[in-house]
């Protein structure tokens, strides 16, 4: 009797569009990158500690859950990026801020969907208890890293269907700085100076573009990243606090329900990153559409 390939399909084909995929690449080449040619201040044992710990916090939330199977990838993502950003001399710091990454998306929900970002989430949390520290400064300032970095943002953010949002914040962000620069009088090369940061690229590119903590809508991902862009200056430059973009995504995250209820969009979907819904047959939809939920 042969074998029945038409459930197989839709759901083999679903995978190579999935932008995970892409996103792990991307940030495994820039950790592996920084790891070879800048010497990133980051420990082999953390990188291990990280990767390991989000993926048993993932394994042990999608039992304590019930779903369907064990998906790797997004837990993944977020530990790499943890990677990239945070550094720490503790190592049960290191554990900790994967556990709190990965069991995030399981606990703070609303209407099945993870109001934060767990990367964004995790490192307030360590930033605010004096934990670990973030430094912007250590990819250097190459002209040719910074397309480098901007050509693999552009690659997630298109496959993943979030390009709006990332070039509307990097538009708002830059565009303040230059108009509160001119409004001051000073000379330009102050914002250039402080958007040569790659915490901001890896921000813009990889953070406020998760498509399962931003608006469901296009305008509305738009005013999200107003909101973001605002609410980071004003953090920046009333507070003095440093890596204010963090900052100001993890204040303005519990508006996006709000927003999704005043401009209602299709909610995304990993088996279709163009468009937003699923391409699953209907009699596969329930466990699939479960696992998807806690992605």
């Amino acid at each position: 009797m042969g074998q029945d390939t038409t459930t197989c399909q839709p759901i083999t084909s679903s995978l190579w569009r999935d932008p995970r995929l892409y996103q792990i690449v991307s940030l495994s080449t820039l950790l592996l990158y920084g790891l070879l040619f800048l010497h990133l201040d980051v420990s082999l044992w953390q990188i291990i500690v990280t990767l390991g710990t989000a993926q048993l916090t993932q394994y042990a939330a999608t039992r304590y859950v019930n779903l369907p199977s064990f998906d790797p990838k997004s837990a993944l993502i977020s530990s790499l990026s943890l990677c990239l950003l945070l550094r720490t001399n503790d190592l049960v710091v290191a554990a900790l801020a994967s556990f709190i990454a990965i069991g995030s998306k399981f606990v703070i929900r609303w209407n099945n969907k993870h109001i934060f970002n767990p990367t964004n989430l995790t490192l307030v949390v360590v930033l605010a208890g004096d934990l670990g520290w973030i430094s912007p400064g250590q990819w250097g300032q190459a002209v040719w890293f910074w397309f480098f970095a901007a050509c693999l943002g552009s690659l997630v953010v298109t496959r993943a269907a979030r390009a709006d949002v990332t070039l509307a914040f990097l538009t708002f962000y830059i565009g303040l700085l230059v108009v509160r620069t001119w409004w001051l009088g000073d000379p330009l090369t102050i914002p250039l100076h402080q958007i040569e940061s790659g915490t901001l690229l890896i921000f813009a590119f990889f953070m406020i573009s998760d498509p399962k903590t931003t608006p469901d809508s296009r305008s509305g991902r738009i005013l999200f990243a107003f909101m973001v862009s605002l609410t980071a200056l004003y953090i920046q430059f009333g507070f003095f606090k440093p890596n204010a973009p963090l900052w100001g995504l993890i204040l303005c995250s519990p508006v996006v329900p709000l927003i999704d209820r005043l401009w209602p969009g299709i909610r995304y979907d990993w088996s279709r990153p163009t468009v937003g819904h699923s391409s699953v047959p209907v009699h596969l939809t329930p466990s699939f559409h479960a696992q998807r939920r806690f992605s």
